[in-house]
């Protein structure tokens, strides 16, 4: 190893353009850390929005983005029981403030990461943590989702939304999505029960009497999605604003409500990983980019039209 390593990083907010590659010192890892080579980086929203948005949840740039790893671990600090040197790995790194993926080399606490199952390579195992781990903490472990109950997932051919789809069937449910007409064919076969053309259908006109919606699109969307729920039902959300009024709404129309912030969670990496080891999950891999054409990734990913996960490789 070098004592440096090539990143992604910029200095201002802005457009793909800000993006530039650059030569870093190489992390060292701390107590309870991994060291791992990075082979593939799984990109998210979050990631075009903390690059060009301000009043997020970083601090003003320089910095590196990436949560999303897969990778090798090089090295490893004090107390670390779980890995050594040459296990594949990946992982999500402590959401919002654990980024810096997208270089060759990061650290992170070693029990964000899960062993990468066999029967996957890097560029799957990349495109999978942060989206799969929403879908999960949001269907699973917020709402418990049981076999033969109702589930509306919304932009269901979205990142988190299609694997959503797959982790909701692997429990049993009962799935309805909403895509555009041209992703349909492509939802049923990831096993999506009954799906709605946003376009040509209001959904909230059609369903009813759902136990579980997951609302990856906004405020105003989970508003017109409280009707929908059956008495008791949970409307999970990954995109509400602090003071929120929703909570009190969905209590008024005899429902729940949760805001989700994803989290960084060795049990939930785990079940992802035993979820792909088994083929119940796979990650729809819209494209492909070398790290040096991470910002062709980024402007891709912002125009919202990509089916599944763009990944970041890095030689």
């Amino acid at each position: 190893m070098t004592d440096t390593m090539r990143a992604i990083s910029q200095d201002t907010l802005g457009g793909p353009e800000v993006l530039r590659e650059i030569e870093l010192p190489r992390p060292a890892p701390g107590p309870s850390q991994l060291l791992i080579r990075v082979h593939a980086v799984g990109l998210n929203p979050t990631d075009w929005k903390h690059r060009a948005l301000p009043g997020l949840f970083l601090p003003a740039p320089p910095f590196v983005l990436g949560w999303d790893v897969s990778g090798v671990v090089e090295a490893v600090g004090y107390g670390v029981t779980l890995f050594e040197p040459g296990d594949e790995v990946f992982g999500m790194l402590p959401y919002p403030h654990g980024h810096g993926s997208l270089a060759e080399y990061v650290i992170g606490p070693a029990r964000a990461f899960a062993r990468k199952p066999d029967n996957v390579d890097h560029i799957v195992a990349g495109a999978t943590p942060l989206a799969a781990l929403t879908a999960w903490q949001a269907l699973v472990d917020t709402a418990n989702v049981q076999a033969g109950q109702r589930v509306l997932i919304h932009a269901a051919a979205g990142g988190v939304g299609h694997l959503a789809v797959q982790i909701a069937k692997s429990r049993g449910a009962y799935v309805i999505g909403t895509a555009s007409a041209a992703k349909h064919e492509h939802l049923r076969a990831l096993g999506a029960d009954e799906l709605i053309d946003y376009r040509e259908v209001d959904f909230a006109e059609v369903v009813h009497d759902v136990d579980v919606v997951l609302d990856t699109l906004g405020e105003e969307n989970s508003r017109r999605s409280l009707p929908t729920l059956r008495p008791g039902g949970l409307l999970v959300s990954i995109l509400a604003s602090t003071g929120t009024d929703l909570p009190a709404e969905a209590a008024r129309q005899g429902a729940r409500f949760a805001a989700l912030l994803v989290e960084a969670d060795h049990a939930g990496m785990r079940a992802v990983a035993a979820l792909l080891a088994s083929g119940e999950l796979r990650p729809t891999i819209a494209g492909v980019f070398p790290l040096a054409e991470a910002a062709k990734a980024h402007a891709l990913g912002e125009t919202d039209r990509t089916l599944g996960k763009l990944v970041v490789t890095v030689p």
